[in-house]
């Protein structure tokens, strides 16, 4: 059975995630300039760490690098809070991806942390990592026409007569290679947050990836 190949209009170029409308790619000199330019300073400690202010939070900004090009930025508050205030922002953060269009989740999950959460118990004895994964979508692509495109995609492939011979195990057959490849697409522009811990207090680290820079496996 021929593979379904992904909409052109979803896919027709490689494309990056992208921080504050930055791709997340190029050399980190190059990405210190644009940044600083969004209005971010250098930090006394460390000229390559930026400090500046992203979705209302004062922040430390890291580039990550793998061969000389961007693959990650690293967005960690600068103020730590007790555990009542980051189950808050934790599930704030979840929130506002939630309803964000550029987004979808990465799991099926739910990331929303319960008011009788012991964050503290679950890091410290079980090793409780929490975390939550988003998607970013292409440029001219929302969650909300998502479905719609690959709907078109599907129907492109095939003509009406061979889709009504088809069997149900085979439909869902290509459904399936659809999901898949979407989501191997999708994979490559990872943001994802999860909560840090500093002698008690806490603080929430923010990671958006590239995937096509990142190691995979070249060097072994």
């Amino acid at each position: 059975m021929m593979l379904l190949v992904l909409s052109a209009a979803l896919y027709a170029q490689k494309e990056v995630t992208k921080f504050l409308g930055i791709p997340v790619d190029g050399t980190k000199a190059a990405m210190i300039q644009k940044l600083r330019a969004k209005g971010f300073t250098p930090s006394l400690r460390d000229k390559d760490v930026l400090v500046g202010t992203f979705n209302g939070t004062k922040v430390n900004v890291f580039i990550g690098t793998n061969k000389g090009k961007v693959c990650r930025i690293m967005v960690c508050d600068v103020v730590n809070v007790n555990e009542t205030d980051i189950r808050i922002r934790f599930n704030t953060l979840c929130r506002q991806f939630n309803e964000n269009k550029k987004y979808i989740s990465a799991s099926s999950s739910d990331y929303i942390l319960q008011d009788g959460e012991d964050i503290s118990y679950e890091m410290r004895v079980k090793n409780q990592r929490y975390e939550a994964a988003y998607w970013q979508l292409p440029a001219g692509t929302d969650k909300n026409s998502l479905p719609e495109k690959v709907g078109a995609s599907f129907k492109s492939k095939y003509t009406e007569d061979q889709l009504a011979t088809m069997t149900d195990e085979q439909k869902n057959e290509l459904w399936e290679q659809v999901t898949m490849e979407i989501s191997e697409e999708l994979s490559k522009r990872s943001v994802w947050f999860m909560i840090s811990e500093h002698y008690g207090k806490y603080y929430i680290s923010m990671f958006y990836d590239n995937e096509y820079n990142r190691a995979n496996g070249e060097d072994l």
